[in-house]
C-alpha cells in the first residue's frame, strides 16, 4: 500500500498496514486499535496543531515529573478512571472475595518488614489505631504463607515521600506475615482524606476540569500468596465525607469499615493504652487463580467419588 498521497481518512488504514509484519498478533491488535481510536478521535474533535502540540508537552511534563518517589503517569491513570477500569476487567470479585480498586503512586518497594503487633507509624504523631485483618481462601482455610504490604497516609494526609525532612525514611508502611490463624495486627495511626498531588500536570489537568482532587481516608494493602490472584485494595473510613466522590474513582461498597474510637485501657493485642484509640478490622478472602480454582474443582469431584466408591471415569 502506498504511502503517497494520504488523506486525512486514509492515513489511518496506512499505519495500521504498516504493523502488518509485527510477529505476535496481540501487539497488532492493541496498536492497532490504538491507532484506529487515536485518529478518529483527532478527526472527531478536530484538533487543531496548537492543541495537539499543547498535549505532547503535556505528556513530557507527565513524564518529568516521575521519580523513584513518585509516578505522575500512574496519577493520570488514577484519575482518568482508566486504572479502575483496567482493575475491574481485569479481577473481578466472586461472591465473599475482596474486591480489588486502584494501586496509587505511593507504594514503596522494600517497605520494612515487622512482627505482628508493631508499631508502623514511627513516631509520627496521631490517633493511635490498633488494625487487624485477617486472609483466608474462599473456603475459610487461614493464609499463612501469605505477604500483608500496608501503606497509608498521615494524620494531615501526607505520605512519608512527601515529608522532605524525613529524608526517605518508611514511615507508616510495612509488611506483615500473618500467624497460623491467617491473622495480621498492628498498631499505626488513624489515616486522614487528602488530596492527590496537584503541583504538576495533573493538578493542571484537575483544575481545568473543575474537580477537586481530594481522596476518602483510607489505608492499603497488598495481599500475595502463591497461585492466588495478587490482592491490591484498600479499606475506607465509614465517615469519610469523599467516599462518593473519590478523585481516582476506586471506592467499593464491600471495602468501607468503621474506624471505631475506643476508651484508654487494655487494647486488643493486650497492652496498654493510656489515650483514646481506635481499631478498624477486615477480612480478606483471596481468589485462587484460574488454574489453581480448577485443580480445586476436579479434587473435590475426585474426593467426592472416592467417597461413594465409585469409579472415575
Amino acid at each position: 500500500m502506498s504511502t503517497r498521497n494520504l488523506s486525512a481518512d486514509s492515513i489511518t488504514g496506512a499505519v495500521i498496514q504498516r504493523m502488518r509484519r509485527a510477529k505476535s498478533a496481540r501487539f497488532k491488535q492493541v496498536m492497532g486499535s490504538l491507532v484506529k481510536h487515536l485518529h478518529d478521535f483527532a478527526r472527531d474533535v478536530k484538533l487543531t496543531e496548537q492543541e495537539w502540540e499543547y498535549a505532547i508537552d503535556f505528556l513530557t511534563r507527565t513524564g518529568q515529573k516521575c521519580d523513584d518517589k513518585r509516578q505522575e503517569f500512574i496519577l493520570l491513570s488514577d484519575t482518568l478512571g482508566l486504572s479502575t477500569l483496567i482493575t475491574q476487567m481485569n479481577h473481578s470479585s466472586k461472591d465473599e472475595e475482596t474486591e480489588q480498586t486502584v494501586f496509587g503512586p505511593f507504594h514503596r518497594m522494600k517497605a520494612p518488614n515487622f512482627p505482628l503487633g508493631a508499631n508502623i507509624s514511627k513516631g509520627v504523631r496521631g490517633k493511635p489505631c490498633f488494625v487487624s485483618i485477617t486472609v483466608k481462601t474462599a473456603e475459610g482455610k487461614p493464609m499463612r504463607n501469605a505477604t500483608v504490604d500496608v501503606w497509608h497516609s498521615d494524620a494531615e494526609g501526607y505520605y512519608d515521600v512527601q515529608h522532605k525532612e524525613w529524608k526517605g525514611a518508611h514511615k507508616m508502611r510495612g509488611v506483615f506475615k500473618p500467624d497460623s490463624e491467617g491473622r495480621v495486627y498492628f498498631w499505626t495511626i488513624v489515616p486522614l482524606f487528602y488530596p492527590v498531588p496537584t503541583d504538576g500536570p495533573v493538578g493542571e489537568l484537575l483544575k481545568a476540569s473543575a474537580r477537586h482532587p481530594m481522596r476518602p481516608a483510607h489505608i492499603h494493602f497488598l495481599v500475595a500468596a502463591p497461585g492466588y490472584d495478587r490482592l491490591v485494595t484498600h479499606v475506607f473510613d465509614k465517615n469519610d465525607k469523599y467516599l462518593d466522590s473519590d478523585a481516582v474513582f476506586g471506592v467499593r461498597s464491600s471495602l468501607i469499615r468503621e474506624y471505631k474510637r475506643q476508651k484508654q485501657g487494655t487494647a486488643p493485642d493486650g497492652s496498654t493504652c493510656k489515650t483514646p484509640y481506635w481499631t478498624v478490622d477486615y477480612d480478606f478472602v483471596m481468589r485462587p487463580l484460574p488454574g489453581k480454582a480448577k485443580k480445586k474443582a476436579v479434587a473435590r469431584k475426585g474426593s467426592k467419588t472416592a467417597k461413594s466408591g465409585k469409579q472415575g471415569e
